[in-house]
C-alpha cells in the first residue's frame, strides 16, 4: 500500500539508511527491529529543532512501504480532516510528527487510535519536541504516550551537519569549499533546516551567475555581513 493521498510529500532522501548520529543509531535499530514485531508498538520520539525526527519518520514510512507494508506518514502542523486520525489502525505503520500541534479533537483521536491498535500489529511512531510528560495533552493521552518507549534524539555535531550539507551538494554535482561550512556556522545559522535552505539558495545563485560558492558569495546572497 501506497502512502495515503494527504497533501504531505515525503522526502525521497529521507532513509533510515542515511540517518545520522552515533546514539541515533540505538533507535534505528529499534525501529528495524519492530518489523519482525507481530505485536503493536508504540514509540515517542522527542527532540531539538532540527534533530532529525522528521526524517527518522518519513525514513520509518519508506522502510515499511520498500516490505510492501501498509504505511502513512502524517505532520499534524498540516490541515488534516475530521476523525482522521482515529481511523488508521488498519494500517501497519503510522507515523505522526509533531503531536504538540495536536488540537483537543486531534489529541482524543489520536488516543482512540492508542487504544485500537492494543490488539493488532499497527506500529505507532509519534515525534514531539520534549517527553511526553512535559506536554500540554489531555490527561489520558500523556499517561499512554509516557508510557510507551520513549527516545530521546541526540543534537547533531557540527561534524555531522558538514556530512549531511556536503552530500546535499554531492548529489546536486556541485563542488564547494569546505571552508564554507564553519563560515555558516560561526556567521549565518547552526540549525541543520536553516543551513539546507541556505545551501538551496546558494545553489540557486551560483548557477545563476555561473561561479562557484565562495564566502563573498554566501555574503551576498545570504545578506549578512562578516563579524
Amino acid at each position: 500500500m501506497k502512502q495515503l493521498s494527504l497533501p504531505i510529500l515525503l522526502n525521497a532522501k529521507m532513509r533510515l539508511s542515511n540517518f545520522v548520529g552515533a546514539k541515533n543509531n540505538q533507535i534505528v535499530a529499534l525501529i528495524n527491529t519492530l518489523f519482525n514485531d507481530t505485536h503493536s508498538n508504540v514509540v515517542v520520539i522527542s527532540g531539538d529543532k532540527s534533530s532529525g525526527k522528521t526524517h527518522l519518520l518519513q525514513g520509518c514510512t519508506f522502510t515499511a512501504m520498500d516490505k510492501q507494508l501498509s504505511a502513512v506518514y502524517i505532520d499534524i502542523k498540516e490541515e488534516l480532516p475530521t476523525d482522521f486520525l482515529a481511523q488508521l489502525s488498519t494500517n501497519d505503520w503510522v507515523c505522526i510528527d509533531n503531536i504538540e500541534d495536536a488540537n483537543n479533537t486531534q489529541q482524543q483521536e489520536l488516543f482512540d487510535l492508542y487504544n485500537q491498535i492494543k490488539h493488532t500489529q499497527t506500529k505507532l511512531i509519534i515525534s514531539t519536541h520534549h517527553l511526553p510528560a512535559e506536554l500540554n495533552l489531555l490527561k489520558d493521552l500523556k499517561t499512554r504516550l509516557s508510557l510507551a518507549v520513549n527516545f530521546t534524539l541526540e543534537n547533531l555535531t557540527d561534524e555531522q551537519k558538514t556530512a549531511i550539507l556536503q552530500s546535499k551538494m554531492t548529489d546536486k554535482n556541485i563542488n564547494i569549499d569546505p571552508k564554507i561550512y564553519p563560515y555558516l556556522f560561526k556567521h549565518y545559522s547552526r540549525d541543520l533546516n536553516d543551513l539546507l535552505n541556505a545551501i538551496n539558495q546558494l545553489d540557486k545563485a551560483s548557477l545563476q551567475r555561473k561561479s562557484n560558492i565562495t564566502v563573498p558569495l554566501v555574503k551576498q546572497v545570504l545578506d549578512f555581513d562578516n563579524d
